[in-house]
């Protein structure tokens, strides 16, 4: 993966998943909704019977982490029985750490969902080339969407992909020389409004334009809603 001299990749040993569908989701920019949408993507997939594990990188906030810690609770309190992923935080930002939470993690594990931080980290960038489906999460704006990609702020149209969408190109292209395979990446609007708006079709049009040029996915994510604010 292509990295800067501030933050490189993580230096590790750790090889892409064969058994495992390692979904990562990723994007340098904080509040745009990651850890909210990694949270019901690995409940759902664990509600269909997979066998699901997480792996939380941001050991700062660790929200997917005391997510889960606060759901285990719940269910030894009520005595329920819930769908449940095993989980696990990067807490000593070590490489060996790292290595030993995803061979343990993948070990045994259907899909392993792994959350990163809103910032550009090491480990952040090595987990993005080892996922088999990589989601980068973003709101509905020209704020969000200058991380991939620059637009003519008179007509609107896309001039060029921006550093995050050259990282992942990178990144795919590696990833091909390793193992033959590709990384599906999937850009998911995210807390949309319920009313359409003349910017929320400008900003659907960039994307449109961006995807044909760098290769990704459009999907669309969770509705600005109260109760996701509320979830913890």
């Amino acid at each position: 993966m292509a990295t800067g001299p501030d933050t490189p990749q993580a230096s590790t040993h750790v090889a892409p998943s064969v058994s495992t569908h390692v979904i990562v989701f990723a994007n340098e920019k904080g509040g745009t909704g990651k850890s909210t949408t990694a949270v019901h993507v690995a409940i759902a997939l664990a509600a269909k019977g997979a066998r699901v594990a997480c792996l939380d990188l941001d050991h700062r906030q660790r929200t997917v982490g005391r997510y889960l810690d606060n759901r285990a609770e719940t269910m030894k309190r009520n005595g329920s029985v819930l769908p449940m992923p095993r989980h696990a935080t990067l807490s000593d930002q070590s490489e060996d750490q790292f290595e030993d939470l995803w061979h343990s993690l993948c070990e045994g594990s259907d899909f392993l969902v792994v959350d990163t931080p809103g910032r550009d980290d090491p480990f952040a960038r090595t987990a993005a080339a080892l996922a088999n489906t990589l989601v980068t999460p973003m709101n509905d704006s020209f704020v969000d969407f200058d991380l991939i990609g620059q637009v003519d702020p008179e007509t609107y149209q896309v001039t060029r992909p921006s550093f995050y969408s050259e990282l992942i190109w990178d990144a795919r292209k590696q990833r091909a020389r390793a193992d033959g395979t590709t990384i599906d990446w999937v850009v998911l609007r995210n807390r949309l409004q319920h009313i359409e708006a003349r910017n929320m079709r400008r900003v659907s049009d960039a994307l449109a334009q961006l995807a044909k040029r760098v290769g990704f996915r459009i999907i669309p994510g969770l509705g600005e809603r109260v109760i996701y604010r509320e979830m913890f």
